[in-house]
């Protein structure tokens, strides 16, 4: 695939050395479809080895970074996944997780810029970020816990503590970007009209030092954290995911999905809360 075929995403360089990607749908609040996916790994694995390049931004819109994974697709083992995942159950879980995985294998940096709602696979997918820069006012939390099933992607416990993931784990709730900041989530939240400005300042300070050099360092964190046991803690959290999808609440969601559609399903679930898919 080359850049010029992208559908999804839109890419750009915003400042010497630096790569963006933009998550492009947002007629569907930037949802993480299958092609989507697929094409931010290409682009991803296509600047790792780009020696003009020391790091990739990514970031939805103003008012999404992204809602979550496409549930009008069918979640079951598809050759349209963006990689290969051996068949059989938990497929799903599993090539969500090893995209996480990816992201962290990467030699150069990612950087997750948050704004408005950053739900579900969203959340996913900037937590696997290397930095994450949030707006104050964004909405960032994973609903699926309330008629779906916890985290593809089990790393809140380890990015945001014990107490933090069991609020998040049993409400759905979202938190803002100040309180993801001061919860572990992200590096810090900005002003709304600013964070760009922000984190492209982060991204040229980043750029001064040579990438031969910031790939060990990347990887130097990333080894405590393997030693720590995340990797096979994420792995154990995946198994979870893919049991809910069996329990009765999960089964009477997938039917709501398939007769209401994703809207209606979502706003059932969220309506007696007042937010998310209610409120968005």
């Amino acid at each position: 695939m080359n850049i010029e075929d992208y559908t999804c995403i839109k890419v750009d360089r915003p400042i010497e050395r630096v790569n963006r990607i933009t998550l492009n749908r947002p007629d569907k609040r930037n949802a993480l479809s299958d092609q989507l996916r697929r094409e931010l790994f290409t682009e991803l694995t296509r600047v790792d080895t780009d020696d003009d390049i020391n790091l990739t931004i990514i970031r939805g819109n103003e008012q999404c970074f992204s809602a979550g994974y496409d549930l009008s697709e069918p979640k079951e083992f598809s050759e349209n996944y963006p990689f290969f995942t051996s068949e059989g159950l938990g497929a799903w879980p599993r090539q969500v997780t090893e995209g996480c995985f990816r992201i962290w294998d990467l030699a150069k940096p990612v950087i997750g810029q948050v704004s408005g709602h950053c739900l579900a696979g969203g959340f996913e997918l900037a937590q696997s970020c290397d930095l994450v820069f949030v707006a104050d006012d964004a909405n960032i939390g994973y609903p699926p816990v309330r008629s779906l099933s916890p985290p593809d992607n089990q790393a809140i416990p380890w990015l945001m503590g014990f107490r933090n993931a069991m609020y998040l784990m049993l409400t759905g709730d979202g938190i803002t970007g100040k309180q993801a900041a001061q919860q572990g989530f992200a590096n810090a939240s900005f002003a709304p009209d600013v964070l760009e400005e922000e984190v492209l300042k982060v991204a040229e300070r980043m750029t001064k030092i040579p990438t031969d050099v910031q790939q060990i360092c990347k990887r130097s964190v990333h080894r405590q954290m393997d030693i720590m046991g995340i990797r096979a803690g994420i792995r154990a959290g995946t198994e979870m995911q893919a049991l809910a999808c069996f329990t009765e609440t999960t089964q009477g969601f997938f039917k709501k999905l398939v007769e209401g559609g994703v809207a209606s399903a979502v706003a059932d679930r969220d309506e007696k809360f007042g937010d998310h898919g209610t409120s968005a």
